[in-house]
């Protein structure tokens, strides 16, 4: 033991004399003026200048308390005194295109009648929004002046490793543009916010409320995320911040750019769920990661692929996939139209296939009608289930039927508790397998009506007079 220490102690003489310098960076003041003055700053002019402050304001309508009452619509001749105001809200944006193109948070501009941006030299520009997208909480701005405008170019977030120092640059609580920094404290965070998309950067950079839609910027000056969330009790920073990678938010702008009304997600015709530790040891995986197929679309891309129910998906194009948000993102993140290198596992084994990634099909015509007439269903807006219609109402795409879209408010469809999404299964003993079919049901001058409908995987059978 006494020899092994004295070694060890000429060990560390000898590299001291043979590289002093070396000796040194494990531990040492700073040595000269210089190092002293290490900074951010340049850092920060090259990159402030694009983030911009986002007012949004929509206007309300406050219903009256009396509103609804027949008593007191009869008295103020059906209309009702309601008042309007008007509602602000304050978050951030990216301006990633000269031109003028800014990307933010959905939640930071969602219903907003007029949304202005403030640049932090003090100018103001209206902007209009090209696309937007609830669940992956994006949305891109153009700023109504012909620019051109500083920009943070967007950089590789798969390149970012956890322990990479970052900043975040926003507009926290309104007091004006306010730079943290930070490290990269985890990568591909799921179960983080209400939206259906997970699969986030996490920072300890100080966010706050106004941060919302502001850049997450790398030692390089490249924007790598977007902040969209913090975990936190009181409403303020406790270290727990999250932004949405940029490769992801490459796809938005060039879909945007492209002129397309609405983001679209691949398509790949399978259901997923998290591999536990028990699914792991049973499957002879070694590790509990994956996403692991629960069902498969029939003719869809991952049946034509050969992914049964049972297989476990663990890569995609050779980036391993953590858990079913990560396959969504990696898929996202490929693109429609575009072919993805697919690691499969059965048994332990891995292989790969090839999925063409296309859009949710239409296979048959939705065919919306309102349900009209002297029964249960009555103001109640119905249509033919597919994946595409599925996909849009966020469903699981391998669902059939009849799906409720819209109930009217103070329709007899509204009376009997129908809701969105209620797939109508059968009426009176027909099964509803059409629009059509339904409608017809309908039009019988029945004394009662026995329906079933489906609600969140729950059968439900109700009587109606």
């Amino acid at each position: 033991m006494i020899v092994g220490r004295r070694a060890l102690v000429s060990l560390v003489i000898a590299v001291s004399l043979a590289c002093p310098a070396l000796a040194q960076e494990a531990e040492s003041v700073p040595q000269s003026r210089t190092e002293m003055q290490l900074s951010f700053a340049p850092l920060v002019k090259q990159t402030a200048n694009a983030v911009v402050n986002v007012y949004a304001e929509r206007v309300v309508e406050r219903r009256s308390i009396f509103s609804g009452d027949p008593f007191f619509e009869e008295f103020f001749g059906q209309r009702m005194p309601n008042r309007s105001e008007k509602q602000s809200s304050l978050g951030s944006g990216v301006i990633v295109g000269k031109n003028g193109i800014v990307v933010t948070n959905n939640h930071v501009i969602e219903g907003a009648d007029d949304i202005k941006v403030a640049l932090a030299d003090g100018r103001e520009f209206p902007c209009k929004i090209v696309l937007k997208d609830d669940r992956l909480d994006l949305a891109v701005l153009k700023i109504q002046s012909d620019g051109p405008f500083d920009i943070v170019p967007l950089g590789d977030s798969d390149a970012v490793e956890v322990g990479d120092l970052v900043l975040a640059i926003g507009n926290p609580f309104g007091v004006g543009q306010t730079v943290t920094s930070g490290i990269v404290s985890a990568l591909a965070r799921n179960q983080v916010s209400s939206g259906d998309f997970g699969f986030f950067i996490q920072t300890d950079a100080a966010i706050n409320p106004g941060n919302s839609g502001g850049g997450l910027i790398d030692m390089n000056g490249q924007l790598i995320g977007i902040n969209t969330a913090i975990f936190s009790k009181g409403g303020g920073s406790n270290g727990v911040g999250f932004a949405i990678p940029a490769n992801l938010v490459k796809v938005f702008v060039a879909s945007a750019e492209g002129g397309n009304g609405a983001f679209v997600r691949p398509f790949i015709g399978a259901s997923f769920e998290p591999v536990t530790s028990e699914v792991a040891e049973a499957l002879g995986l070694s590790r509990a990661r994956g996403a692991l197929v629960t069902a498969v679309v029939a003719g869809g891309p991952a049946e034509q692929a050969g992914i049964k129910p049972g297989q476990v998906i663990t890569a995609v194009n050779g980036i391993e996939v953590e858990h079913p948000d990560a396959l969504g993102y990696r898929l996202t993140t490929v693109g429609i139209g575009h072919e993805a290198r697919v690691t499969v596992s059965e048994n332990g084994k891995p292989r790969e296939v090839t999925i063409k990634l296309d859009r949710a099909p239409e296979t048959s015509p939705r065919d919306e009608r309102l349900i009209e007439g002297r029964n249960p269903f009555a103001g109640a807006v119905v249509a033919n289930l597919s994946p595409r219609l599925a996909d849009e109402l966020r469903m699981s795409t391998s669902l059939q039927g009849v799906v409720v879209m819209q109930v009217n408010r103070g329709s007899p469809a509204a009376r009997i508790g129908l809701e969105p999404k209620d797939i109508v299964r059968s009426v009176n003993g027909t099964a509803i397998d059409t629009s059509k079919t339904l409608e017809q049901v309908m039009a019988d001058d029945a004394s009662f009506w026995r329906v079933e409908i489906e609600r969140d995987g729950q059968l439900i059978r109700q009587f109606f007079r």
